[in-house]
Order: structure tokens, then C-alpha cells, then sequence
């Protein structure tokens, strides 16, 4: 009768002690646990927002497409464009680096019901050189950045500035205030008043 239930003993499946393994309870659980986060992170994160952008060879027209936008970000730094904001109950970042320097204390920004529009100066005004591209990365300019055909000219053809008259009332973006349009209105040589004849198709 020993050996037999010796034979039963170890003839028996599986004879690991249950603090040795997972119970399939554990296991299921932490899967369930890791999938939820992911989730999670997935909903929080903020979409890309869309960006337009045409130039003079003083300044940048940059124009965030997004409608009706709330609880808006704006830092411009002399490389670097940061912008967080939620349009229609989505949350909106951007983040990019400039190809080359900006005026931050010179620039200046507006809410408009159909988007976000900033006039940025470059740095080097006296260069009178076109950028052939608006950030350093160029795969994410590819991705993320569109020409913005209503404000674009030609290098050659370049006139007057841009017609910034719906930016009047706009907010300075480098800590200066609303000293910011005035200044930038008066070195623009009055190309971007309100009013002015010749500019109305370039909205």
C-alpha cells in the first residue's frame, strides 16, 4: 500500500508550489491593467495641430488651423514655437524648432474664430533672404506644415509686407505687450495697415 501511494504522490500533475507560479487570476489582471494604461495614453495625448505659413523677407505668416480655440498656449522663443489649445473639446500642441532665429520680442499673435495667427519676425531682417523651408526637421515639415497659398509670393516678386490687419488688437508674444503691433506696424512702412488698397485678396 506504501508504494502505491508513493505512485499516486508523484504521478500527480504539476507539483509546484502555488507560490511559485502566477494563478492565471495574476496574469489576466496585469493584462488588463497594461491595456488600460495604454488606453489611457492614447486618450490624453494631445493631437498635432495643422500648421500653415507663408514670408516676406522680414517675417513669418504662421497660421495654426484649428477653429474656435480655448484655453490657448503660446510660447515663441528665437528657435522655438510651443502651442497647446483645444478646439472643438480636442486638446492641440505644437512643437517645433525654426530653421533659423526669430524676433520673439518683435512678433505678435490673435485668436480668430477660424484659427490662430501669428506675424513672427526674423531675426536677420537685414539679410532679405527667403527661407526655403520653415523648420529644421524637414520630415516633420513634411508631415505637419502646409504653404499658405493665400499670403504666399515669389522671392522676386516680393512688394510690400504682409497685410496683418486682423491681427490689430493682438497680443506681443515676447513679454512686451501691446507696444508690440505698434512697433511692428511702423517698421512695416504702413504695408500692413488695415484698409490698405491692393491687400484685400491676400486674406
Amino acid at each position: 500500500s506504501n508504494l502505491q501511494n508513493k505512485e499516486k504522490y508523484y504521478n500527480k500533475p504539476n507539483i509546484i508550489p502555488t507560490n511559485a507560479r502566477p494563478t492565471y487570476k495574476e496574469g489576466r489582471a496585469a493584462t488588463i491593467d497594461d491595456d488600460t494604461s495604454l488606453l489611457h495614453s492614447n486618450m490624453t495625448k494631445a493631437n498635432t495641430a495643422p500648421i500653415k505659413w507663408a514670408q516676406r523677407s522680414d517675417s513669418l505668416y504662421i497660421t495654426i488651423a484649428l477653429p474656435d480655440v480655448k484655453e490657448e498656449s503660446i510660447d515663441l522663443a528665437d528657435e522655438t514655437l510651443k502651442f497647446k489649445g483645444k478646439s472643438e473639446n480636442k486638446e492641440y500642441e505644437v512643437d517645433i524648432a525654426f530653421l533659423k532665429p526669430v524676433d520673439a520680442e518683435g512678433s505678435t499673435y490673435k485668436v480668430l474664430p477660424r484659427s490662430v495667427q501669428m506675424h513672427v519676425m526674423k531675426k536677420e531682417k537685414d539679410s532679405d533672404e527667403f527661407w526655403p523651408r520653415l523648420l529644421k526637421d524637414k520630415a516633420l515639415e513634411k508631415n505637419q506644415v502646409k504653404v499658405d497659398w493665400d499670403r504666399y509670393v515669389d522671392e522676386d516678386e516680393e512688394e510690400e509686407g504682409f497685410d496683418t490687419s486682423a491681427l490689430d488688437g493682438g497680443q506681443g508674444m515676447g513679454g512686451m505687450g501691446g507696444m508690440d503691433m505698434a512697433s511692428m506696424m511702423s517698421g512695416m512702412g504702413g504695408g500692413g495697415m488695415p484698409g490698405m488698397g491692393g491687400m484685400g485678396g491676400m486674406g
